[in-house]
């Protein structure tokens, strides 16, 4: 039960009833600075306050919040978020464990029906669209029908979970990406529930959660695992946070964005380090920022490394939620509840933090950044030779100067050519791929029926209008819509040989793009609607052109995608586009016309019109006033009212889906899509004794900045992989294998194409991908053949890594592939936030080397044998344990590494063998 035990309870008067609260300034009345501590803080202090309870919310975990101090602290804080988001492929997991979870609780007699989400659960469907069709009208109908055949059994089987549980929706394909319908839509501000008033909070199965950060909604992505213990009614635990102020002063120049923006901000960010921190944005330059401004920042703190980027409210929240369709009796319960409670954004210079950056916003230029990490920003004037730069110093290529490029297009032209026209509706059959070789310069010819075109490295492959993070911001997309108005005006359009897609966040975007008459000059630079979903962004790119495939595939070129997304790690876009550069939608279609990333937009030409003028990109930039004005004529709430009024409905595809009304899932054993998790199948009433790890092998010996994209299963597979294999063997044809996150629901799937990125380089393999070297037989094979070996000589495993460990999204099968191919502990310099803690739920020990050392310095090949011992007794928060490494000679090297096991509570799941482990056997108990 609540407890009170500050007498802080209030009363706040609304216009319809009389709600309580938990008082913030009655706390500074009794001694207490508030007003110096960030809004963020405040949040939590709240948030604690409300849910103490003296068992899983105790008074330590309340003081070490309420005593914050911006210095670095080790002590615990609880959070009990109001709500939870998911999207389909973090989501089906999650509700597999959790209908798994009922089927062992109906196995050991206990009533099933009593596992539901404590919490309201949305989860929303957008991560299953891939752009198969495009510059097209029936582009979006065509993908549509695609993803419901290839997820058909995944979407009735949420349909089930939403009609079975309590607590929980389920917006159906084709409406939106979670985090713009999370924008737009599901965040409150202020909740009002059962009585009381308070910060709407949220935890996400996705790392770009902090979208809302923007809207004055403290937020942040978690695993899948971890959210789904947040919905069972558990608290989630974690450091107390450093808060890091960004200060912003000035406002955007004239001819820059709020991609710029953030883009810098990125880079400024992770210079700093602000890995497993908050920041909040405070400042003047913040009162020039609308709040999809301030969400693409939020969105992109997982790119920064920290965990929210904060903006409190203000009177521009207010402005956002009315012109958004928030009614006005919850419009003013915010302004009254954030001003009573000091939550409103005011007396910024009085709150210490634990450090302040400064950022003129004045200082923006046009940037782009890429071609592997956000962070590396490029201003857009140095775009062209820093392009030669990367390709010279990661490739091993000659690089094709654009002055020879010209040469030998009118070489050829003189040779009989003529322009490029467009390429007819389906490939033809006479393809030809020609490579010539002339004066030492190598070029690839593609003749596709009557049209001819050159490809060659810095050749632009996709061109992608994409992401929540950009299509959430009108002035933007508005911006894009004109880009291209002003281009069909010139007579100009996009190259050949660019895969292009427009794929908006919310069907709001549609709307007021069709309303601006913009809609139709995207469509004739073709870039069709193709999708409400992230697309592009999680490397739901499409096949490219199979002429275009095979010039790459080929000839080893180095072509690059252009996306207004937020992720370009390697291989995560498209397995063939090595580069990848992220921007605003303007640029995506100015990069898009000019065919190619080896150009300065800013002194050379785009392309030339039909009769070879010239056309630069100020040529068709829109001013500043042109967008505002487009903005004040077709912006209106009534088109969030329209779209948000059906947002539940679905198409006819959707509400045909047939479900059953049991309780308890019926699992089926030939499913390939949805399989009963073998985590807690037979489940001890008491968890077992712990044991040190004695002999285990390496898996896996890899670098810095190994991703979550490099572990876990995403995107297409080959009927070569393990995951393939599999699915031939159980009957699927090639054509249905669909992509690994469609296939989240399945363990046997995933556990295969764990470690298999085609770009995870592991230094106990001399071939990239998921290889590796099986010891002590020295035999080459997949990382899951090895594993299995393993497993069946009950040898246990760990993996060596160096600095970041698991950066990147939140992936639950990340942690879950880990440790279904026997892996036991991790070893790394340093880790994401998430990725740890998602480690630690599924009892896998992260362990972390001591400052300034590393396998390198301890001399480590990966070839040894390793114990770690300190394990089975006394197993304490942050622990140094002992690891030994015998090598081939009998030589033993011994050092110390710290359990990265922060609290006693992360203690526990460890012993539990996982978080929900611990929660079933909490259910068990009552």
């Amino acid at each position: 039960m609540q407890q009170d035990i500050y007498s802080l309870k209030k009363t706040l008067k609304t216009t319809t009833e009389e709600l309580t609260y938990y008082s913030l300034p009655e706390l500074e009345k009794q001694g207490h600075s508030i007003k110096k501590m960030p809004f963020s803080i405040r949040i939590l202090l709240e948030n604690a306050l409300r849910n103490y309870d003296d068992f899983s919310v105790t008074k330590d975990h309340l003081e070490s919040i309420l005593n914050w101090k911006p210095e670095k602290s080790e002590k615990d804080v609880a959070f009990k978020p109001a709500r939870v988001l998911m999207q389909d492929f973090t989501g089906v997991p999650a509700v597999v464990d959790i209908a798994s979870l009922r089927s062992e609780m109906a196995r050991k007699g206990g009533d099933a029906s009593k596992i539901n989400p404590l919490i309201p659960v949305d989860l929303v469907i957008d991560h299953s669209v891939q752009v198969d069709y495009f510059a097209a009208q029936y582009a979006y109908q065509q993908n549509m029908e695609e993803e419901y055949k290839r997820n058909k059994e995944r979407y009735t089987f949420l349909k089930w979970a939403q009609k079975s549980f309590d607590n929980f929706s389920v917006v159906p394909p084709g409406m939106g990406i979670c985090h713009q319908v999370n924008l737009e839509y599901f965040s409150k501000g202020a909740i009002a529930r059962d009585g009381m008033v308070f910060p709407d909070t949220l935890v996400g199965t996705d790392s770009h959660t902090p979208m809302v950060n923007g809207i004055g909604v403290v937020a942040w992505g978690v695993g899948g695992i971890e959210a789904e213990a947040a919905i069972l009614g558990q608290p989630i635990y974690f450091i107390s946070p450093e808060v890091i102020g960004l200060k912003l002063t000035g406002k955007l120049p004239v001819g820059t964005t709020a991609t710029d923006l953030v883009l810098t901000i990125a880079n400024l960010l992770r210079k700093y380090g602000v890995v497993g921190k908050f920041v909040e944005v405070f400042g003047p330059g913040v009162g020039h920022l609308s709040v999809p401004d301030r969400a693409t920042i939020g969105n992109m703190s997982p790119e920064f490394g920290c965990t929210v980027t904060y903006f409190p409210i203000d009177d521009k929240t207010l402005e956002y939620m009315r012109s958004s369709n928030r009614s006005e009796e919850q419009i003013q319960l915010v302004e009254d509840y954030c001003k009573a409670n000091m939550l409103w954004r005011k007396d910024e210079d009085e709150i210490n933090y634990t450090d302040v950056l400064e950022l003129d916003v004045s200082t923006i230029e046009p940037s782009v950044a890429g071609p592997k990490r956000p962070q590396d920003k490029i201003v857009l004037k140095d775009f062209r030779d820093k392009f030669v730069e990367l390709l010279d110093s990661g490739f091993d290529r000659k690089y094709i100067k654009p002055s020879e490029r010209e040469e030998a297009i009118t070489r050829w032209r003189e040779e009989g050519g003529s322009q490029p026209v467009d390429p007819p509706k389906e490939p033809s059959p006479d393809v030809e791929i020609e490579t010539k070789t002339k004066n030492g310069l190598k070029t690839v010819w593609i003749s596709n029926g009557n049209q001819k075109y050159m490809l060659s490295d810095g050749s632009v492959a996709i061109a992608a209008i994409t992401s929540c993070t950009n299509t959430s911001n009108p002035f933007v997309m508005i911006g894009a819509g004109l880009v291209a108005k002003k281009a069909r005006e010139k007579g100009i359009d996009v190259k050949p040989w660019v895969k292009t897609s427009l794929a908006p966040g919310s069907k709001v975007v549609t709307d007021y793009l069709e309303k601006a008459d913009l809609l139709k000059d995207l469509e004739a630079l073709k870039f069709h609607l193709v999708g409400y979903g992230c697309t592009s962004c999680i490397g739901n790119s499409g096949p490219l052109p199979p002429q275009i495939s095979k010039a790459v595939e080929e000839q080893q070129l180095v072509v690059a995608s252009v996306l207004s997304g937020n992720r370009n790690f390697e291989a995560r876009i498209h397995p063939q586009v090595k580069m990848n550069f992220l921007m605003s939608p303007m640029l995506v279609v100015a990069f898009a016309i000019a065919g190619r990333v080896d150009i300065d937009l800013t002194t050379e030409p785009l392309t030339c019109d039909h009769n070879g003028k010239a056309i630069f990109l100020k040529d068709i930039w829109p001013t500043d006033d042109e967008i505002h004005e487009v903005m004040k004529k077709v912006l209106s709430p009534k088109d969030f009212e329209k779209n948000y009024g059906e947002i539940f409905e679905g198409n006819e595809i959707w509400r045909n889906l047939d479900v059953p009304d049991d309780k308890i899932y019926k699992w089926d054993d030939d499913s390939t899509y949805i399989k009963e998790v073998p985590f807690f199948r037979d489940l001890s009433d008491e968890p077992k004794d712990l044991k040190n790890i004695e002999g285990a092998r390496a898996l896996l010996v890899l670098g810095n900045s190994i991703t979550t994209d490099h572990i876990s299963p995403a995107g297409a597979f080959s009927e070569d992989s393990a995951a393939g294999q599999y699915l031939i063997s159980r009957g699927v044809e090639k054509k249905n294998f669909n992509s690994y996150g469609s296939r989240r629901g399945n363990d046997e799937v995933m556990v295969r194409g764990t470690f298999a990125n085609v770009r995870i380089n592991n230094q106990l393999s001399d071939k990239e991908g998921g290889y590796t070297t099986h010891l002590p037989s020295g035999e080459g094979m997949t990382v899951y053949e090895a594993a299995q070996k393993y497993i069946k000589d009950k040898t246990p495993l760990i993996v060596l890594a160096g600095k970041e460990y698991g950066s990147g999204s939140s992936r639950d099968w990340a942690a879950k592939g880990t440790f279904l191919l026997g892996i036991k502990a991790v070893l790394a310099e340093s880790y994401e936030r998430i990725h740890r803690s998602n480690l630690i739920m599924m009892g896998v020990l992260p362990l972390e080397y001591l400052e300034g050392e590393s396998a390198k310095s301890h001399g480590l090949s990966g070839k040894e044998y390793f114990s770690i011992t300190g394990i089975e007794k006394d197993l304490t928060p942050s622990k140094k344990v002992t690891v030994t490494a015998k090598n081939s000679d009998g030589k033993e090297i011994e050092f110390k590494a710290i359990a990265r096991l922060d609290s006693p509570i992360e203690v526990a799941y460890y012993q539990n063998e996982g978080i929900l482990q611990y929660v079933l056997r909490q259910f068990l108990k009552k």
